[in-house]
């Protein structure tokens, strides 16, 4: 069943750092092969639940191998009967 997960990582590393480790989780996802948007805050993701928490932990994996002290990250997560995308909830802002 198809559901959504947004991913906000918050690495705790020097300023300069931020976004190179970020970009690092958005390949990780990119790679994946599931359907994705990224946005100014976070990214949301679609697919089955432990193929994307699989992808989560990753990303805090991906954070301490590039010298993130610690890494906050906030996870939201859109699941229901019969399954929920992306396009459902956003294709009349597009």
């Amino acid at each position: 069943m198809l559901c959504n997960v947004s991913l906000q990582i918050l690495p705790s590393v020097p300023e300069e750092c931020l976004y190179q480790i970020v970009d690092k989780v958005i390949a990780l996802i990119e790679e994946s092969g599931v359907k994705y948007v990224v946005g100014p805050m976070e990214t949301t993701m679609e697919g089955e639940l432990h193929e994307l928490l699989e992808i989560v932990e990753k990303a805090q994996e991906i954070c301490i191998a590039n010298e993130a002290a610690r890494v906050v990250s906030v996870v939201k997560i859109d699941y229901k009967a019969g399954g929920v995308t992306i396009d459902e909830k956003i294709q009349k802002y597009r």
